[in-house]
């Protein structure tokens, strides 16, 4: 499966998911909810993947931690807010780059 289909099933997913929940909860409610309806299309899926940063050769662990990881192949990062701003998008970006 390619990367685009993956990430349609996963807003297909994330989309029943907040249809049932609504808006309002939090970040970790909605997160526990997708994993478990993308465990149940069968997707092999990480929660709270940690996250190595590498400075000079060293890796270090900071504590970073991808939200979602579905078949080793595309991050999801779960946000519980009214709009996203630029920084949420930076901080995805920054994952990747990581």
């Amino acid at each position: 499966m390619t990367e685009n289909e993956i990430a349609k099933m996963i807003i297909k997913a994330a989309i029943e998911v907040h249809k049932v929940l609504g808006p309002g909860l939090l970040e970790s409610a909605y997160q526990q909810c997708l994993v478990h309806k993308l465990n149940s299309f069968g997707f092999n899926v990480e929660k709270e993947k940690p996250m190595p940063l590498i400075f000079e050769q060293v890796k270090l662990d900071c504590g970073y931690r991808m939200d979602i990881l579905v078949e080793q192949k595309v991050v999801v990062e779960v946000k519980s807010v009214d709009a996203l701003n630029d920084i949420h998008l930076v901080q995805t970006l920054t994952y990747l780059k990581l």
